[in-house]
Formats: structure tokens, sequence, C-alpha cells
């Protein structure tokens, strides 16, 4: 079924048809009757086609105005589903800040909870580094290529600890690449003894006969820590100096 707007555009284009059409069909009837015409009244058929000029002039100025109001209306509906658009987009960016702002609030809370299993987790890596020692000034290849029966022979002759039963050891090595090595800072011997009680008495005898030296390198000793509990302790020290 045609709308409104056609409807119109074809009724205005009906009606200008019609005037343009009545004076002809009205000397063309007159002409089929017989009947003389009346003499001719030149400025009024100049009049009456200006006249009919002018409304089919208006007709299709009607016309493009039609067609300019169907593109308003298709523009006004793009427009109208741009603003659509953008009020789901505020939307979504509001949710968003929502959720940011919850994110915030709980903040606090979290970093809470994450100081406390940093807390947890150092003490948990002390725990599992309390039977290790580290011994410093050993010069670099001293141990050869049995750095256990090494250590084990250093602790009895150097430090002259009198083991019962002998000390044994999960692991011994280095710490640190070989190539950053040096003759006047060698790297660290860091032991992990088999029994708690054996890694206490290295530490507390070394303290007590401090100096100890090996062909006149002063050897220091010292539990193991995690990262942060050693910082903690040096900047207590530094505190203490």
């Amino acid at each position: 079924m045609p709308n409104d707007k056609t409807a119109s555009k074809h009724s205005r284009q009906l009606i200008f048809s019609e005037a343009i059409a009545q004076p002809k069909a009205m000397t063309a009837q007159t002409a089929s009757q017989g009947h003389t015409s009346p003499p001719v009244d030149q400025p009024a058929l100049d009049a009456t086609d200006r006249i009919l000029q002018e409304i089919a002039s208006v007709g299709r100025r009607l016309e493009v105005m039609d067609l300019k109001k169907t593109d308003l209306t298709l523009a006004s509906s793009s427009i109208r589903a741009d603003i659509a658009g953008f009020r789901e987009t505020a939307n979504n960016l509001d949710q968003r800040l929502s959720a940011v702002e919850d994110h915030i609030a709980t903040t606090p809370d979290q970093e809470e909870e994450l100081k406390s299993l940093r807390a947890k987790l150092t003490e948990l890596e002390d725990r599992s580094r309390r039977d290790n020692v580290r011994f410093y000034g050993i010069p670099e290849h001293k141990e050869g290529s049995d750095i256990k029966t090494f250590l084990s022979s250093l602790l009895t002759n150097h430090f002259g600890i009198e083991f019962s039963p002998p000390p044994e050891f999960q692991t011994v090595h280095r710490i640190g690449p070989s190539h950053k090595a040096s003759a006047n800072k060698p790297r660290p011997i860091i032991a992990c003894f088999l029994r708690h009680e054996q890694a206490r008495q290295v530490i507390s005898t070394a303290k007590a006969r401090q100096p100890i030296s090996l062909d006149g390198h002063e050897i220091r000793v010292a539990a193991d820590f995690s990262r942060l509990t050693g910082d903690r302790r040096r900047a207590f020290l530094a505190l203490r100096l």
C-alpha cells in the first residue's frame, strides 16, 4: 500500500497535469464541434502560460523538497542509531568504572593479604635454609675435586670441631658463576647439613673462635637466609654500627 508521502506527490502531479491539459482539451472540444473560435486574446494566453509554468515550477520544487525531506528522515534515523550506540558505550564505561571503583575499595584488604602471604613465604624459605651454612674467604680451587671431604677436614682441623657422628652433607657447592670469581674475592661455599644440630654447632664455634684462617685467608661463617631476611639483618646491623 502506498504511503501518505507518495499519495500526496501523485496528487500534486495529477493536479498540475490537469491544469496544463484543461485549456488544450477545451480548444480541441470546440474545434470538434465545428464552432468558430472567437478572436484569441493573446495577452490572456500568455498570462495563462506563465501561470501554468509557475505551477509546474512549484511542483518541481515540491518534488525536490520531498526528496530532501526523505534524506533528512534517513539522516535523522542514522543520528538516532548513533545516539543509541553512544548510550550503550556510556553504559559500558559506567559499568567498568564501577568495577574499578569496587577494586580500588578492596585494594587495602588485598595489600594486607599480600603482605601476610609474603611474610609466610619468607618464613617457609628461611625454614628450608635452616640447615645451610655459608663459608666466605676460602680461595678458589682450594677444595679440589671432592668439596665434601675438603669441608669436613676444614671443620675438624681449622675449626677444631669434633663431630659425633661425622658431619654429613646433602649438598656442598660454590655460589655464583666461576668467571666472576677472583683471587681477592672468591665465591662463597654453601653447605647443606643432614643434621640441623651440626649446622648450628659450626656457626656457634666459628663465632667463638674468630678469627679462623686458611693459608693466610680469613674464613667467615654465616647462616643462610632468604633475600628479604638477609636485607633486614644487614639494615639492622648497619643501625647498630
